[in-house]
């Protein structure tokens, strides 16, 4: 197990004057051009604090003072909490790294192989099986419920998510009506919504459409999520080539502004309320015109992300370990690594999407949630780096053991083995021999055996009893 809250920057894409010039050019996207806000509310927030409305356009057009004003009232660190276990804790901000889960998957990949349509008992599912998995660090709720009613759909992912992991949970919402009815259900749980704002163990998102658009419904759950004081993400997806430009450059100073215009509405509403700076950038296949997920494009512009937020002392909300493949299979493997390695080498906080997913974030998998748990054990393991010091170094030791010796009975071989190497679940590290004495599994089978394994075993601490019956009758519409 590797903790998350490590901290690295030793991936740097952009110099500081970089950085500089992606600043300046969102200054002037948000100054001239600004933001397309459906809500009438919003645009008055706006006008009333000092930005610049066109109430035909439905354009709000925020200064350099304005929105550094926000950043400065933003917080530095936001922290979500495990649900009555402080150890899992994450506090997300400057460069320190964790993974977890992500997206809003439709499909599943089950124990037979075959994909079908994901049902709320694999919302439950997934919960138990990554709170049983070291290397996911936090629940993004993975899937959509496709058997519910609408007006149900939140209360049962939340609801289903709390009951099944301690791990902090985040999570998007289909109904404006759902914001206060999951608050209100976590405040249950919390003894009172006082607590639940000063320990939250939920946040959610919020997406800003791309390019530069905020819808009415989910600029409304941002004011109302913001106002409560509880954490939220914007989630700010541009599409290279599509909803930006096809430069990575242009497509991160599109980010940076929908970034930076989230933490603007967020701090109009109430100064200091626990904002993410958002970044999901992906790119468009050219050649067929497919929006893809798991590109080494979305990886490096990820990784710049990182030091956007750094730049602006946000904690950062970004994507990485995701895939294009439809299966657990050799490219599910490379692309997971190379989009969830650059992100976290780079200090991203917050990388979501680095467990379970497949298909551009619309199908996952059982097996999937425990290969990628070793993916990003061995990534967490590249983010921890080399520890120096006159121990490690371990001139002693050479010298004791000498030309032609062997460092097997050294008493610093017995100390730190276990916490020098990563040794993960479903990989065969055996000679051929010894591969096909365990009967030639590939790690598809392997990691199908360890989910099954913690599926059946392992039991998380469940919402309790009494309050479980209050938040049952408070929703009738829980399944």
């Amino acid at each position: 197990m590797l903790k998350g809250g490590i901290e690295s920057n030793a991936l740097k894409f952009l110099t500081d004057e970089d950085i500089k010039k992606i600043h300046q050019a969102s200054m002037t996207v948000l100054a001239e051009a600004g933001v397309e806000i459906h809500e009438r509310a919003a645009l008055d927030l706006c006008a009333e604090k000092g930005a610049r409305v066109d109430y035909d356009r439905n354009r709000a057009c925020f200064n350099e003072d304005l929105v550094m004003q926000a950043v400065e009232t933003a917080p530095s660190t936001v922290t979500i909490y495990g649900r009555g276990d402080d150890s899992r804790n994450i506090t997300l901000g400057g460069t320190k790294v964790y993974m977890g889960t992500g997206g809003t998957a439709l499909n599943v990949i089950d124990f037979d192989r075959k994909r079908r349509k994901t049902t709320v008992e694999d919302i439950a599912k997934t919960a138990r099986l990554i709170n049983g998995l070291d290397n996911i660090h936090f629940f993004v709720i993975p899937c959509y419920p496709n058997e519910l009613d609408t007006e149900v759909v939140d209360v049962n992912r939340f609801y289903h998510s709390i009951n099944n992991t301690t791990k902090p949970i985040m999570g998007g919402l289909f109904t404006e009506d759902g914001v206060d009815r999951v608050i209100n259900m976590a405040a249950e749980i919390a003894g009172g919504l006082d607590k639940l704002v000063e320990r939250p163990f939920i946040s959610f998102i919020s997406s800003i459409l791309s390019p530069l658009k905020f819808d009415d419904v989910r600029t409304r759950m941002l004011m109302k999520i913001s106002k409560a004081g509880l954490p939220v993400a914007t989630s700010c997806a541009p599409l290279a080539g599509a909803t930006s430009p096809v430069t990575l450059a242009g497509t991160l100073v599109q980010l940076n502004a929908e970034a930076l215009s989230g933490v603007v509405l967020s701090q109009l509403v109430h100064p200091g309320a626990p904002i993410l700076y958002s970044a999901v950038p992906t790119i468009m296949d050219m050649q067929t015109m497919s929006f893809l997920f798991g590109s080494v494009e979305s990886g490096i512009m990820n990784a710049a992300a990182a030091q956007m937020a750094q730049f602006y002392k946000l904690p950062l909300y970004s994507t990485g370990g995701i895939s294009d493949s439809k299966q657990p299979d050799q490219q599910a493997g490379y692309e997971k690594v190379l989009t969830a390695l650059m992100p976290a080498l780079a200090g991203a906080n917050f990388i979501h999407e680095a467990a379970g997913q497949l298909d551009s974030g619309m199908t996952i998998s059982y097996a999937q949630y425990v290969i990628d748990n070793d993916i990003n054990g061995q990534v967490m393991r590249a983010v921890r780096g080399i520890e120096v010091d006159e121990y490690t170094l371990a001139a002693e030791v050479i010298t004791k053991v000498g030309p032609g010796g062997n460092f097997l009975a050294e008493k610093q071989t017995a100390k730190k083995m276990r916490t020098e190497f990563y040794y993960p679940k479903v990989s065969n590290r055996t000679n051929y021999a010894g591969w096909e004495q365990a009967g030639c599994k590939d790690t598809w089978t392997l990691a199908e055996e360890v989910a099954r394994q913690i599926l059946e075993n392992h039991t998380p601490d469940s919402i309790p009893e009494e309050i479980d019956k209050k938040i049952r009758e408070m929703e009738p519409g829980i399944k």
